[in-house]
């Protein structure tokens, strides 16, 4: 093992062990609540746990893929039905991420562009967040970067191992998160960037067979991708009105739908550097989604890769560059569609594609460091690398680290508006029930709302989860009864039972 090599693999530990702090420190007190989504997973995970029917698709909350969902009912056989059982598997997909973008952007660009930008993930705020919260959209990165770093691989090896593996991922990912719908535009436009690229620089006997190879290599991938997604896909042909079920949220469903989408795209690409989600369980509300210093270099590195991208420089657009602009504004179409725009959520398969761009505007910075430091000190021009730069980009990196710790932990976290976001007082609810043996009768009064599940509205989920009372059997165990507002009207309560309220 070479020091250089040695080197790297210290470099990459101390990575994720960054991204690691980030996402696992103090999880199980951090946020306090537990939002009703979230616990219609941990539901819906503990029904499936009992039943052992471990389900491609949960069709409550308006439906919901059902990869996460089945990750997370692995985590609640282990740990019980916490919070953090829930959350922790969001932050282990995030950790992984992180990892993986070191895999991809060296693949693309080197090994130190793929450690500034694994490192600019592990800190980003955005991606720390959704990696803390037990939602299934943070599945979503975590596919598209083992997918196109698969993909990469098998276009300039031509190894079929990497094009079945790229398939794998690819398939999986119809099981994450609506947003995932948008990757096979993606790959389509790298095979047919591919495919010029290679007809426009190789001689004809090699045209011919880095051709037929493509081509194999995209056979094998997309029939592995047909068949691991084939459950799911047979569940949508037979049950289609699940396939889209917030239709009224869409541009489409407005009275002048082009106006809206004129509007959403451009909050949507704002969202970066000036004005972000305003939902204040996905942001600091109205905080560019990346913070200040990163949103820079995302810009100047943004621009200078589209400038190179547009140039053409070798008669043709460049396969890489062509891989993360696709990737880019094809992650941003669910927002784009969305009349909730700017919303983080639905974007969050642009991060990684996001911080690559970020670490090329860094390295660009770096390396002009470099270049006026060897013209302002000509005795050092053997040195492959000079002193002064490197230790600037550390203490840089560093700072950033700092600053976005702070927007997280210290801003977000302790803001009395994310304790509300997060219905903070119906685990106050679960706690008191909790605490109250099962010999006293309790009764949850729940506020009617459109959305349903096992019979009560979706806000009865943070409770029924944290009491651990999803099914009758387990509500009479412990002698409770939930009932409708509506319901509560005509009922006959207990006078020594004790009522609580979700309103």
């Amino acid at each position: 093992m070479t020091h250089r090599f040695r080197y790297k693999i210290i470099l990459v530990l101390l990575i994720i062990a960054v991204a690691a702090f980030f996402r696992l420190n103090n999880l199980k007190s951090a946020r306090p609540g537990l939002y009703p989504d979230e616990a219609m997973n941990g539901s819906n995970a503990i029904v499936a746990n009992q039943t052992r029917d471990y389900n491609v698709f949960y069709s409550e909350n308006n439906g919901r893929e059902g990869l996460f969902i089945n990750l997370q009912a692995l985590s609640i056989k282990q740990f019980g039905n916490q919070p953090w059982a829930l959350r922790g598997v969001s932050a282990v997909i995030g950790i992984l991420t992180v990892l993986g973008l070191y895999f991809l952007a060296r693949e693309l660009f080197g090994w130190q562009i793929g450690a500034i930008s694994s490192f600019l993930l592990a800190i980003s705020f955005w991606h720390v967040n959704f990696s803390r919260i037990g939602f299934r959209a943070i599945m979503v990165p975590f596919i598209l970067v083992y997918v196109f770093y698969f993909l990469w691989r098998g276009l300039r090896r031509s190894h079929f191992q990497d094009f079945f593996w790229a398939g794998i991922f690819m398939g999986l990912g119809f099981y994450t998160y609506t947003s995932f719908r948008a990757a096979p535009i993606i790959l389509i436009l790298i095979l047919a960037n591919y495919w010029l690229f290679i007809k426009k620089d190789y001689s004809r006997t090699e045209y011919l067979h880095a051709r037929n190879r493509l081509l194999a290599g995209f056979a094998m991938l997309f029939l592995v991708t047909f068949f691991v997604a084939l459950p799911i896909g047979v569940y949508l042909l037979k049950n289609p009105g699940q396939f889209m079920t917030q239709g009224h949220l869409s541009v489409f469903g407005q009275e002048e739908p082009l106006r809206e989408l004129a509007q959403s795209v451009v909050r949507t690409l704002g969202m970066f550097t000036f004005s972000g989600d305003y939902n204040p369980r996905h942001n600091i509300p109205g905080a560019p989604m990346l913070g200040w210093p990163i949103a820079i270099l995302f810009g100047l590195g943004f621009i200078k890769e589209l400038v190179h991208w547009l140039r053409r420089k070798h008669g043709h657009l460049s396969p890489v560059h062509t891989l993360l602009f696709v990737w880019f504004f094809a992650a941003l179409l669910p927002g784009f569609l969305s009349t909730q725009a700017p919303h983080a959520l639905r974007a969050v398969g642009v991060i990684p594609v996001a911080m690559i761009f970020a670490a090329r505007g860094l390295w660009w910075i770096f390396h002009s460091l470099e270049d006026w430091e060897a013209v302002s000190r000509p005795w050092d021009k053997n040195k492959r690398y000079f002193l002064g730069p490197i230790v600037a980009l550390v203490a840089l990196l560093g700072a950033f680290g700092i600053y976005e710790y702070n927007r997280y932990f210290k801003v977000w976290a302790s803001s009395p508006e994310t304790k509300s976001a997060f219905s903070e007082e119906y685990s106050k609810i679960a706690g008191k029930i909790n605490a109250l043996p099962d010999s006293t009768k309790k009764y949850v009064i729940v506020k009617s709302g459109e959305i349903e599940a096992y019979g009560l509205p979706i806000k009865a989920q943070t409770v029924m989860f944290l009491t651990n009372t999803v099914t009758p059997a387990d509500q009479r165990a412990k002698n409770l009864i939930y009932l409708t507002d509506i319901r509560a009207k005509t009922f006959r309560f207990d006078s020594k039972g004790v009522i609580f309220e979700i309103k």
